[in-house]
Formats: C-alpha cells, sequence, structure tokens
C-alpha cells in the first residue's frame, strides 16, 4: 500500500508538472524568442528557403498589420509581428522591417521607428510635414487634438514640464474637470493619464520623495517626434490671440528645435 500510495503522488506530481508548462514557461520562451534579432547568418539562410513572392507577401502581412494597430496609436512591439505575422518565417524578420520601413516612407509618407530598443517597440509618425497641412496628430478625432494641443501647448511654454494640479486647473477654466464626465471626452483624466500616454503623446510621472504622491506631466515620444514646436506655439497664439513672437523665450526655442530637426531630416 505504502509503495501504492508513493507511486500515485509521484504521478500526480509529475502530471501537475506537465500541466503547467503549456500555460507558463514556454509561453515566455516563444516571448523571448520573438524578440531576440537573428543573426546574419540565420537570415540568410532563411533568405534561402523563401520565394521572392513568399517575402513580398511576408512584407505586405506586416504593413497592414501595422496600419490596423496604428489607429489606436499603440506602439507595437517585435514580438508581437514575430508571433502573429511572420511566425515560422521569424529568422527574415531584419530583411522584412527594411523592405517595411521603406514602403511606409515610399508610399505612405510615413516613418517607422523603434521607440525602444531594450523593449523592441515601435511606432508610425509622419514623414514630412509641409507647413500648409494640417498638424500630424490630426489623425487623432478632432475633439482630442485640440484638448492634445493645449496640453502640450502649456507644457511647452513652462518649459516642458507641468505639474498635473496646472493642467486640471487649466482644464476648469476650460470647462473641463477632471472629476466630471464629459460627453465628447469622456473621462478626462483617464484620457490624460492613460489613453495619451499608451499613445505616448504625453508623459506622465511620479515626482520622487512626494507625500501624499505627486505627478506631472511632459511631452511623449511620440509628440517629440511627430509634432512641430512652432506649430504649438502658433496654436497657442491664436488661443490667447497673441503673436508668438511676444514669447520671447518660446518662440526662440521652438524655431531652434525646429531648425536642427530640419537640418536632421536632411542629413537622413
Amino acid at each position: 500500500m505504502t509503495q501504492r500510495k508513493r507511486l500515485s503522488n509521484t504521478q500526480t506530481s509529475s502530471q501537475g508538472k506537465r500541466r503547467s508548462g503549456p500555460f507558463s514557461a514556454p509561453e515566455e520562451d516563444e516571448d523571448d524568442m520573438a524578440s531576440t534579432l537573428p543573426s546574419s547568418s540565420q537570415v540568410l539562410r532563411g533568405l534561402e528557403n523563401i520565394s521572392s513572392a513568399q517575402l513580398e507577401q511576408k512584407t505586405a502581412e506586416v504593413v497592414q498589420y501595422f496600419l490596423v494597430k496604428d489607429q489606436k496609436k499603440l506602439p507595437i512591439r517585435r514580438a508581437d509581428i514575430v508571433k502573429h505575422v511572420l511566425k515560422e518565417y521569424r529568422n527574415i524578420y531584419p530583411e522584412v522591417m527594411k523592405r517595411v520601413a521603406s514602403t511606409f516612407d515610399q508610399v505612405f509618407g510615413l516613418k517607422l521607428v523603434e521607440i525602444e530598443q531594450k523593449s523592441h517597440l515601435y511606432i508610425l509618425i509622419n514623414n514630412l510635414e509641409p507647413p500648409d497641412q494640417d498638424p500630424p496628430i490630426s489623425s487623432v478625432p478632432n475633439q482630442k487634438t485640440g484638448l492634445l494641443f493645449v496640453i502640450l501647448g502649456l507644457i511647452f511654454m513652462k518649459g516642458g514640464v507641468v505639474r498635473e494640479a496646472i493642467i486640471w486647473s487649466t482644464l476648469k477654466k476650460l470647462g473641463l474637470d477632471p472629476g466630471l464626465k464629459h460627453d465628447e471626452f469622456g473621462d478626462v483624466k483617464k484620457l490624460l493619464t492613460d489613453e495619451f500616454v499608451r499613445q505616448r503623446y504625453l508623459q506622465y510621472v511620479r515626482i520622487p520623495h512626494t507625500d501624499p504622491p505627486e505627478f506631472e506631466f511632459s511631452w511623449g515620444q511620440r509628440s517629440e517626434l511627430e509634432v512641430s514646436k512652432p506649430r504649438v506655439l502658433g496654436f497657442m497664439g491664436e488661443l490667447h490671440q497673441q503673436d508668438p513672437e511676444t514669447w520671447t523665450q518660446q518662440y526662440r526655442e521652438a524655431h531652434s528645435s525646429s531648425a536642427s530637426s530640419s537640418s536632421s531630416n536632411s542629413q537622413r
């Protein structure tokens, strides 16, 4: 009886281990594999085993994946591209992404940017911003675009970082109470601290050593890449019915950053 009981316990234990496997370790391993860039030799071997038509098809599928995901303006993980699109073609990832970036640049006027190399996050930004066109973030619904420009403008005018108390106070003056639900924006506080943050338009971080905790806003990575500071300053001028040049410091900063950005783009 004792031996039989021990055998039963051993079998139960091993079955339990086998049961837990598919739901934990393999899934993590798959994500790790998907986020690891293949070596040049792996890429060459992968390209040898795929036709040009298959390569074009996979490139088109990745482009479509980005276009669908980008509707919500959320960063896209390399691991998800591999897991959901490339799958068994993961070894040709670098070649596919090179073609995807070229397609976005030449066909859509968009630039594919890896904003975090450690976690391999990508976003699409507008490659060109002619002065006679709407701001790049006009792809955000119109009402939200206006609100976002107000927030970005306030942050810019205040030196790049603003305590959230100042943001909420400003919004209340505009008739937007962060504690109440708005007809068009819904939960305004959630829009700023969650949606705009996840889209990388805003950064929202805790100020160290504050008790009770206090937070502050600054421009997010997408805003730094997409949004023209002269345009934001012009927007604030219209809002306050004031010539942007009267804000000497901000005007100088906006146009110096714009000039350096243009120089960088022309070099590329």
